[in-house]
């Protein structure tokens, strides 16, 4: 729930924002077309030559492009969870000097997920828009699977800040990038089907929040029935959110009231 004292933490990151927006606003438009060209076309081209029937009945370009869009918002909810999170408590130590005022460390956390969320949002709309604009779907179903990556993105957010906030070095920050979300971002049904990995390893595929938000935005872009319950995803990756949240509020009052 917003209160006023947290909606200040997200009106002083969107004054920040208002001045450093150029260094991000290039790849923000850039990294989707990249993605799309590089991913979806080249590669697609390739694998709709040796497979007439597609990947699930259709073209890789519209198998990929959702998944592709959820992994984004994925990428950008980690790493908002990741380098802000420890930039504001060890390097900048602006965390402290916010929780000194009257905002609490509940309301700075909240503030800190509703500012990375709008962020987590505004990439996956761009993303959307340049799905539609190669005509991989119409726009507003692109648009539509923006909802199930912004919960993807949230989730991963929320999984991220409570993982920093117990570090006492940012040393496992990169270990993190590398044995969790670079593998979510490969094997959690984006790039192919989950059933093509080893049958060990499509249970760890399927409890991560991307797979869940890959097939609820894949059956919204493609018209496809999820392989799991609409339902049961959005309440997976609700938990995340709220249960990584709660956990993340007792080591930041540590951190920040020593």
């Amino acid at each position: 729930m917003a209160t006023p004292l947290s909606l200040r933490i997200v009106e002083a990151e969107a004054r920040i924002y208002r001045r450093t927006w150029r260094g991000s606003v290039v790849s923000t438009f850039l990294n989707p077309i990249l993605y799309m060209l590089a991913m979806g076309v080249g590669l697609g081209s390739l694998v709709d030559a040796n497979m007439p029937g597609g990947v699930d009945g259709v073209p890789y370009l519209t198998f990929i492009a959702p998944g592709i869009l959820v992994a984004s918002a994925m990428q950008t909810g980690a790493g908002e969870g990741a380098w802000k999170v420890m930039g504001g408590i060890e390097w900048q130590k602006s965390w402290q000097a916010r929780v000194a005022s009257p905002i609490s460390v509940e309301g700075l956390l909240l503030g800190h997920i509703y500012w990375a969320t709008a962020r987590v949002f505004f990439v996956s709309v761009v993303f959307a828009v340049i799905i539609a604009a190669f005509r991989v779907a119409p726009l507003l179903e692109s648009l539509l699977a923006v909802g199930p990556a912004v919960l993807v993105g949230a989730a991963m957010l929320s999984a991220t800040t409570a993982y920093t906030v117990r570090l006492k070095s940012p040393a496992g920050l990169p270990m993190f990038f590398r044995f969790v979300v670079i593998p979510m971002f490969l094997f959690s049904g984006a790039f192919f089907p989950v059933t093509q990995l080893p049958g060990w390893l499509q249970p760890l595929a399927v409890v991560t929040p991307m797979f869940h938000g890959v097939e609820l935005a894949r059956a919204i872009v493609v018209d496809q029935s999820p392989a799991i319950a609409w339902w049961v995803s959005v309440l997976y990756l609700s938990a995340w959110i709220v249960g990584f949240s709660i956990m993340s509020v007792g080591p930041m009052r540590r951190k920040l009231n020593p």
